[in-house]
């Protein structure tokens, strides 16, 4: 538990906004990497993030990782919401920390150069970007292979002729578009020739905007954060290592 503002005031209404300190809430979640954050008022949220939300969880998340939501304050001065209402909202936060299970596939796409190709995500409220391996989460009905070939030609173009073995597996809790998932992901190597990357549907709903080769050494001289899974780095290095067959 800790404040949005650290100064006492008769009412949230004379709060101003040097009485907020994101920096200080931000600093908390690379520390601590909660799951998220639970704002108990809606204006404890609006002070921080400047914008005025609804109840209960929010698109914006705080850093990549820490998912938001809001809850009707419990101050006797927010009468017009009755206790069950307030009850039902905790509830509801209760029933959303625990995660939606995913199980997604990726690829590590190496072209004849060596390079690897990534996609560009981006936060659509905070801007927030960083580079990543191409896939998503398995339909129903689906096999894995089938689900990455598809998820591969929708977001790159790419029809590979052969899907190599899994060389790597994770598991996270991440906040997507509202919801908590915990993916488990499986990363498939693939080997392409050349190949122009682009996308066959709007990738805007997926939250991707750019596709781009990248080299060994320009990833590593990319700042911390800007990769998912942040490991990326020691995996294709070791990936680069083995020859690619005849």
């Amino acid at each position: 538990m800790t404040n949005a503002a650290e100064r006492t005031t008769p009412g949230s209404g004379d709060l101003r906004r040097g009485d907020f300190d994101r920096p200080r809430l931000e600093r908390l979640a690379r520390e601590l990497r909660p799951r998220a954050f639970a704002f108990v008022g809606k204006e404890a949220y609006r002070g921080l993030f400047g914008e005025r939300p609804e109840l209960g969880p929010q698109e914006r998340t705080l850093l990549p990782a820490t998912g938001l939501f809001v809850l009707p304050s419990t101050s006797p001065a927010n009468a017009a919401v009755p206790y069950p209402e307030r009850l039902r909202w905790f509830r509801e936060l209760r029933a959303w920390l625990e995660p939606e299970r995913r199980e997604a596939v990726r690829a590590l796409i190496f072209d004849t150069d060596g390079r690897v190709l990534l996609c560009r995500f981006v936060n659509r409220v905070t801007g927030a970007a960083w580079w990543g391996t191409p896939g998503g989460g398995i339909e129903a009905g689906e096999s894995a292979e089938a689900a990455l070939r598809r998820e591969l030609r929708e977001e790159t173009g790419l029809e590979p002729a052969e899907v190599g073995p899994v060389v790597f597996r994770d598991e996270v809790v991440l906040p997507w578009q509202g919801r908590l998932l915990r993916q488990a992901n499986a990363f498939y190597l693939v080997r392409a020739a050349s190949h122009e990357p682009g996308p066959t549907v709007d990738l805007e709903l997926e939250s991707v905007d750019g596709l781009r080769w990248w080299t060994l050494r320009e990833l590593e001289e990319l700042p911390a954060g800007e990769l998912a899974p942040p490991q990326l780095v020691e995996v294709l290095r070791g990936l680069a290592r083995v020859p690619s067959r005849p």
